[in-house]
């Protein structure tokens, strides 16, 4: 078959037709699936509508626990995929995966998962190079060097627009709007449990994926329980503040698509992070668009990143 054949040194199974954007909280990050996935090293995969851009795309995602990597686009007509998105009705804009419909499923099946022509299948990775969980950074055993260390901002705060404007030239941060040829240097490494990255020059550690979409109150729960859980063995994970979160913006985009170096999952586009905008509004950081930006505090949506300062 055309796609496995492309992506055969993924093993990769039968593909999940019911696995969907929506369920992907229940099924991977609350583990609240652990019935249908029994392992942490287990994957599923599954094909979702990216309307993060202009135009659509049809993708494939490997998914796992706390483990989320789009793979390859798939080459359909644009208005089959146009269709199913209209079909779906006006979504808020931080919704912009959808799970696909009938007709695009009979339309892969037969033009690519039961087909031996592989050029509808673009591999989103570099073929025989990056291993299913590798990072391309270095691990933190690794002797590397370290621009002067940085201790960013980091209460909870009350910003403006001008002061966010300020907070990215202070930092020269990467921001595609305010600062679009700004670099903040990083010293990203790989802590080998598939689930965490650190930066040495700020101290922090991160969480390469994330909480999918909730509410900012269901959020502040769902951090609690993280930290209960002692996710990767920590329990004092939080909400980055607005300059930790812009800290990870890169010039350019990652194969993902995304402001932020491959090695951060992509299902988390944009993030809380913890300031309100004065006077009024919630401040958010875009990975899609490379940007700070700020919504009203009623919309009840958005994903989360969470950080913890390493002990020195």
């Amino acid at each position: 078959m055309g796609l496995f054949e492309k992506l055969v040194q993924m093993e990769i199974p039968a593909i999940d037709w019911e696995m969907t954007p929506e369920y992907t909280f229940g099924t991977f990050e609350s583990w609240g699936g652990k019935e249908r996935v029994r392992s942490k090293n287990e994957r599923i995969y599954y094909f979702f509508i990216d309307a993060w851009d202009e135009e659509p795309k049809l993708c494939l995602m490997e998914r796992g626990i706390k483990h989320a990597r789009v793979i390859a686009e798939i080459l359909v007509p644009p208005e089959m995929v146009r269709r199913c998105v209209t079909e779906q009705g006006k979504v808020a804009r931080f919704e912009r995966t959808h799970p696909i419909n009938e007709e695009l499923k009979r339309w892969l099946l037969a033009n690519v998962v039961e087909s031996d022509d592989d050029s509808k299948v673009i591999p989103l990775f570099e073929s025989g190079n990056t291993p299913a969980d590798g990072t391309g950074l270095p691990g933190r055993e690794a002797v590397v060097t370290v621009p002067d260390r940085i201790v960013l901002p980091h209460e909870p705060a009350e910003m403006s627009e001008e002061d966010v404007g300020a907070l990215v030239r202070r930092f020269n941060f990467a921001e595609q709007e305010r600062n679009p040829q700004g670099h903040f240097a990083k010293a990203l490494v790989d802590n080998h449990d598939g689930l965490t990255v650190s930066d040495r020059v700020t101290g922090l550690m991160w969480q390469r994926g994330g909480i999918d979409i909730m509410s900012h109150r269901s959020m502040r729960r769902e951090i609690d329980r993280v930290n209960r859980a002692r996710f990767a063995g920590h329990v004092d994970w939080r909400l980055p503040s607005l300059a930790e979160a812009l800290s990870l913006l890169e010039r350019e985009q990652s194969a993902s698509g995304q402001y932020v170096h491959g090695c951060f999952f992509s299902e988390q586009p944009f993030i809380f992070v913890d300031a309100t905008r004065k006077p009024g509004g919630q401040w958010f950081v875009d990975f899609k668009q490379g940007r700070a930006y700020w919504s009203s505090g009623t919309i009840p949506g958005g994903f989360g990143r969470l950080c913890r300062r390493e002990k020195e």
